[in-house]
């Protein structure tokens, strides 16, 4: 299989996905996100992986969604916003659903779609000097897949998601339970790979029934239809008009995303809080 956006390497029991838009601190586009969802797959039918790591090539884990490519997408009505932010939805859910245990190494930024991939993955490392967010409501758009409530305790999923805090770093994501561990940069690829040695020692049917069992807990107490009503409410929104969005993708136009998103940080007198 040809890929352009993504790197796959086996190494003994594990397997790794790496995000190789690095010019683009590995922002995903349609074609990265059918690329790594083929490569799940791929893991899940190969019996050499008993875990799969992934980490972005690069500055960074990902910045999320590509923005310049989403600008240039006809979004005119609610049902092409609907079949796009579903396919970002399945995307995101792919990395929660695969039969293999999935560990996320996150290093630089980890934002928006990115940190939902992060929390979908079932272990997450955070990089000393990682930084976190979820600024959709600063521009005007909504959650693709609201993990983030079930995986912290409410106040703290309110607090980052209604202020669009872009700036947590590794050890408060860390304090609230976003991370498992933080460790030092150099140090992140070799402390997944033992976390994923650890897992692949352990016996194999275990493993994958112990996700599974896991999984439809939170499935069972409704976390899956919740996050589709979650996902109806962001197509309505998405697909509403407002003066915050409008003047976000005017900037970006006509000045570039660095002037966009200067101008998205401004109207916030003290830039967010952790």
């Amino acid at each position: 299989m040809t890929r352009n956006t993504i790197k796959v390497e086996i190494d003994g029991p594990v397997g790794s996905l790496v995000f190789n838009r690095p010019q683009v601190l590995n922002a995903f586009d349609n074609e990265a996100m059918d690329e790594c969802v083929a490569a799940l797959r791929e893991f899940a039918e190969d019996e050499r992986v008993r875990a799969v790591l992934v980490r972005g090539e690069g500055r960074a884990f990902s910045a999320g969604f590509d923005m310049k490519a989403a600008a240039a997408r006809d979004m005119s009505t609610v049902d092409l916003v609907r079949r796009q932010m579903e396919r970002q939805f399945d995307f995101i859910m792919a990395f929660w659903d695969c039969p293999k245990p999935t560990i996320a190494l996150v290093h630089g930024f980890c934002m928006a779609g990115a940190f939902e991939v992060a929390l979908a993955c079932d272990i997450t490392l955070a990089a000393e000097g990682t930084r976190f967010g979820e600024p959709e409501v600063r521009f005007g758009t909504g959650i693709v897949a609201m993990l983030l409530p079930w995986t912290v305790l409410p106040k703290h999923a309110k607090e980052m998601l209604l202020t669009g805090n872009d700036k947590m770093d590794a050890e408060r994501a860390h304090a609230i339970g976003i991370v498992n561990h933080v460790v030092p940069g150099d140090g992140l690829l070799a402390a997944g790979r033992r976390m994923a040695l650890d897992i692949a020692a352990a016996a194999g049917p275990s493993v994958f029934f112990t996700k599974r069992a896991m999984n439809r807990t939170y499935e069972i107490m409704g976390m899956r239809e919740a996050l589709r009503a979650s996902l109806d409410i962001d197509v309505i929104l998405n697909s509403t008009p407002s003066a915050e969005k409008a003047e976000f993708q005017r900037l970006r136009k006509e000045q570039g995303l660095k002037a966009a998103l200067a101008w998205r940080d401004a109207r916030f007198s003290d830039g967010g809080r952790d």
